[in-house]
């Protein structure tokens, strides 16, 4: 293999770390290059409990739902296994339907639920610095999507885990930022796949011109 300065586990062929630790092990591999890290990882997991605890409910979670439960009940079994009460939803303004029907389905296994859209506040995207025309429809107020007034009013209502679902590229990376419970995906926006962005990996040849003009 050749040498690759850093961490790079996409390149390595047999993954040893899975099933074999002792194993010859890339010159890349992150155990090679970072022994410290992962003696700092141990001690975190045995340090702070509420790690440990998401880690070991997480991996009960796959073991069960692997391949049976939809990522929509996965997070319902996690969520309930750590004990959480209130969860909040993080939500694209054009996945309003699914947003109302998974706050149902929520409700309706016990949970206490908040829902915030990303348009709320109304705030016009010249105010961020952009101009009208780089607006979708210049010359029209447009709303910004606003993943830190999303992220601040869920941590304004104390949700325990806050679920994404649709928000566009670098919103989310904002909400993640600012949103004080940890975080979740349920979906991720990709208008071109039906909101299924592995399509163009694993269609790569139909996705080519899009991909790489």
């Amino acid at each position: 293999m050749e040498r690759v300065r850093g961490p790079n586990c996409a390149k390595c062929v047999t993954k040893p770390c899975y099933r074999n630790p002792d194993a010859p092990r890339p010159s890349f591999c992150p155990a090679n290059l970072y022994p410290h890290i992962f003696e700092k990882v141990r001690e975190i997991y045995r340090s702070n409990e509420f790690v440990a605890r998401i880690a070991r409910i997480a991996s009960i979670v796959e073991k069960e739902g692997y391949g049976v439960w939809p990522r929509l009940r996965e997070i319902v079994e996690f969520a309930k296994r750590l004990g959480l009460k209130r969860l909040g939803l993080a939500f694209c303004i054009g996945l309003s339907e699914e947003a109302r029907k998974v706050v149902e389905y929520l409700e309706s296994q016990g949970f206490e639920v908040y829902s915030v859209c990303c348009k709320c506040g109304s705030i016009d995207k010249t105010e961020l610095g952009l101009s009208e025309e780089q607006k979708l429809v210049p010359g029209t107020f447009e709303a910004i999507c606003n993943p830190v007034a999303q992220a601040l009013i869920l941590n304004e209502v104390g949700t325990e885990l806050n679920i994404v679902l649709g928000l566009c590229v670098g919103h989310d990376t904002l909400f993640t930022m600012f949103s004080r419970a940890p975080v979740t995906y349920l979906a991720v926006k990709d208008r071109v796949t039906g909101h299924n962005p592995l399509a163009a990996i694993y269609a790569m040849h139909y996705f080519r011109k899009r991909l790489f003009e």
